[in-house]
């Protein structure tokens, strides 16, 4: 039986990483703005499975690889810490544009937008973090079998993740309106996020922690 505290500090953790401005985010809103809501529900979609791949190969063993092969997941972690750092300058450079300013881009099949939510869900370091080393350290061992534990604190997550990120592609066009017509904020929210991403990144680079095994 899942404890009630771990399902609450998965909710907490989930909530936090998915207000944080990163790859996921600035994806859906992008599609959401230039392509309407249906675009961004499709690739929402593709987020979808992203988080789904995680759960699954993470509570079927994949962190073992890790902490087999640290040197590895040190070389991951600072591959995704270099990519939220260049997100980080995108959003913060002279002549930056925040990710709701409206931007010509290229309308994609619904098979495209779905693949590119997938690869922006797989090949963000934000969520191989939290699978690999944060949602196994709210798994008890005195309260049964491990691998539900991993598997419904996984989806505690994903619900969450998906919840939030729905409402987000949602309101992204009339987020976008309101800040179009604000442009002091509309630059107050480029610089928000680009901050957030960059400590995001630092963060990433700096900790030392090993990644725990769920099983």
């Amino acid at each position: 039986m899942v404890e009630l505290s771990g399902v609450l500090g998965v909710a907490m953790i989930a909530l936090g990483m998915v207000l944080t401005p990163g790859p996921n985010m600035i994806y859906l809103v992008s599609r959401s703005i230039t392509q309407g809501r249906r675009a961004g529900v499709v690739s929402l979609g593709g987020v979808a499975v992203g988080f789904l791949v995680y759960l699954v190969a993470t509570n079927l063993g994949l962190s073992v690889v890790f902490l087999a092969v640290p040197e590895l997941y040190v070389a991951v972690k600072l591959a995704g810490a270099g990519y939220l750092a260049y997100l980080a300058w995108t959003a913060l450079r002279p002549g930056g544009v925040s990710v709701f300013a409206p931007k010509e881009m290229p309308h994609d099949s619904a098979r495209r937008l779905f693949t590119m939510g997938l690869m922006t869900n797989l090949l963000n370091p934000k969520i191989a973090i939290m699978y690999l080393s944060l949602i196994p350290q709210f798994i008890s061992l005195e309260a049964g079998n491990v691998l539900l534990q991993g598997f419904v604190l996984g989806s505690v997550q994903i619900v969450v993740a998906l919840t939030v990120n729905l409402g987000i592609v949602l309101a992204a066009g009339a987020i976008a309106v309101f800040l179009a017509r604000r442009p002091s904020w509309l630059r107050a929210q480029r610089y928000l996020m680009g901050t957030a991403l960059g400590l995001l990144a630092v963060s990433v680079a700096m900790d030392s922690s090993a990644p725990a095994t769920s099983g």
